[in-house]
């Protein structure tokens, strides 16, 4: 294993497309639920604790070497909005050509070859993390990090919000990481015995109404 891998897999200038996406927290900034590093903090946590365990425990699956086909059909039950499910397959369009390039895999390959359009983001983000030579619980923290960091860094820009504040509540938020990471990963290992039933599915209503908002608008600064 090489765990520098893991750098650059959840460096915020690896080419995987997340740059262009808010999380949700362009919708939220609109509708006046962030309005401070406060409010940001409230959002990232509830984001963090249902989209981003979600998120964990399928990329952990999919670096335990789940079928990518079961995660995805999973994946796409547990996204009631269809603008989700496209951004997410959006996503993991982008990140598999940043990951082939990156570390060249047959399994990547084949992910590929079966959802050209793209899969859903945590499950190629688990096989990539698979391909780079990292394992579940590397995945899950990817996953479970990008849940926040991405709403963080879009309210930098949404509201002018001061960077040094944005970057506070991803710290203040750090000891939850560890354990929705860790309850991704435990849920992921079930897997193997119990099927894709065992993955969480803890929703976020308000993530999926905003989203559908958030897509007819005919001008925003984000995709998603």
């Amino acid at each position: 294993m090489s765990r520098a891998a893991l750098l650059v897999l959840a460096d915020g200038r690896f080419p995987a497309g997340g740059h262009a996406h808010s999380g949700g927290a362009e919708a939220a900034v609109k509708a006046g639920r962030i309005t401070s590093a406060a409010s940001l903090e409230d959002f990232c946590r509830g984001r963090l604790h249902t989209a981003g365990l979600v998120a964990g425990a399928l990329a952990a699956a999919a670096a335990l070497g789940v079928e990518p086909r079961e995660l995805d059909a999973a994946a796409d039950a547990r996204t009631p909005s269809p603008a989700l499910r496209g951004a997410a397959r959006r996503l993991g369009r982008q990140l598999m050509r940043a990951a082939r390039a990156s570390w060249p895999s047959a399994e990547l390959d084949a992910l590929a070859g079966e959802f050209p359009k793209g899969a859903h983001q945590p499950v190629v983000l688990g096989v990539a993390a698979r391909a780079a030579g990292l394992g579940p619980a590397d995945a899950a923290y990817c996953a479970a990090y990008e849940s926040v960091s991405g709403p963080a860094t879009a309210t930098v820009r949404l509201l002018s919000l001061d960077p040094f504040d944005a970057t506070g509540v991803l710290a203040r938020l750090a000891p939850e990481l560890d354990r929705v990471a860790d309850a991704a990963v435990e849920a992921a290992r079930r897997v193997l015995d119990e099927g894709v039933d065992a993955l969480p599915a803890a929703s976020g209503p308000v993530l999926e109404i905003g989203a559908e908002w958030h897509a007819a608008w005919p001008v925003r600064l984000f995709a998603s």
